[in-house]
């Protein structure tokens, strides 16, 4: 994998080549003072101060009686430490505010790749709703998944040069509350041709995907054909779709080819081998029954990193980090 390929998945790259057949998001640059307030776990999980609606959060999520109200300067027995003043960000809230409006009150948050799916617990409506910035700003920083897009974007890739992307933003993705989990499917592009399709959920068995499932692969097939194959510019990569109720093919998300991309129901090897001798058809599967259930992660830890399997994000993390083992021996004993 390369940072090339890594890079083309983000979404202020692809959406704007996509968006006529996607969910209707607008994107912000973030300023690099957010994303130090995302890394910083360095005192109290402080939320931003809102400069534009008063009853916005709460701007500390913990109990304020269980810490202390000031700190003993060094060298002093009287004079209290002035505590930091919590984090502001107007101009990024107001351009949040505005688009939150222009999508109609509601929005699902994402940075460059990743949304912060595994903290929805800790919103009021355990979902990834949002209508202000500091519903965003507590998802997100109660999120380990975002670590990913923060910290560990190119761990993956042969060519690695850096830990982290140039510049982070902000899609706010229209919300739809009545999305179906069973009509999300991930699609995996070898060489330019589809060659599988996976359920996405696949934590549950759905018995309306047995009786749709030859419609429903006849659907993604001509709907990569005529709007994602000659677009975009990798050979290897996953792309995310939702059918709407009208069976109109939505684009959610498009993803690198193996490192921390799940590959569900299949095996990389098995993705990578199928349909050799010339098939056309891509191999789509589902969970076919009750028993063909994976078993849900109750962990705040992604999946993905916990994915040790061949073609893995940890697999080829740990190849890696072997290959630079060996060089730095190698260049030990040439200097010895």
């Amino acid at each position: 994998m390369k940072e090339e390929e890594v890079n083309r998945c983000q979404i202020q790259e692809w959406y704007p080549k996509f968006k006529v057949v996607s969910i209707k998001t607008l994107i912000h640059q973030l300023p690099e003072s957010f994303i130090d307030y995302l890394l910083d776990d360095s005192g109290p999980f402080v939320l931003p101060t809102s400069v534009l609606n008063e009853d916005a959060l709460p701007n500390r999520i913990h109990n304020p009686v269980d810490e202390e109200d000031f700190q003993v300067s060094e060298g002093s027995d009287d004079e209290a430490e002035e505590p930091s003043p919590p984090p502001s960000f107007p101009e990024l809230e107001l351009k949040v505010k505005e688009s939150i409006e222009s999508l109609g009150g509601a929005v699902f948050p994402k940075l460059n790749w990743s949304a912060p799916k595994d903290s929805a617990w800790i919103s009021t409506s355990g979902t990834l709703c949002c209508t202000t910035l500091s519903e965003i700003a507590l998802l997100f920083r109660a999120s380990d998944s975002l670590v990913h897009d923060l910290c560990h974007a190119y761990d993956s890739c042969d060519d690695k040069l850096t830990s982290r992307p140039r510049n982070f933003f902000l899609a706010l993705r229209k919300w739809y509350p009545s999305l179906n989990p069973d009509m999300e499917f991930r699609c995996f592009v070898w060489n330019d041709k589809l060659v599988g399709i996976s359920q996405r959920e696949v934590t549950t068995f759905y018995p309306v995907l047995l009786e749709k499932k030859n419609d429903i692969l006849s659907l993604i097939q001509g709907f990569f054909n005529n709007h994602v194959r000659a677009k975009f510019e990798s050979e290897n990569y996953t792309f995310d779709v939702y059918i709407t109720k009208n069976e109109r093919v939505k684009i959610v998300d498009f993803n690198p080819w193996g490192g921390c991309t799940l590959s569900l129901l299949f095996t990389w090897d098995e993705l990578e081998h199928i349909h050799s001798e010339g098939d056309d058809d891509a191999e789509f599967r589902i969970v076919e029954d009750r028993c063909g259930v994976r078993p849900g992660l109750k962990t705040a830890v992604p999946y993905d990193y916990l994915d040790t399997s061949a073609g893995s994000g940890w697999d080829q993390f740990l190849r890696n980090a072997d290959e630079e083992l060996r060089r730095q021996s190698r260049s030990t004993e040439a200097g010895a």
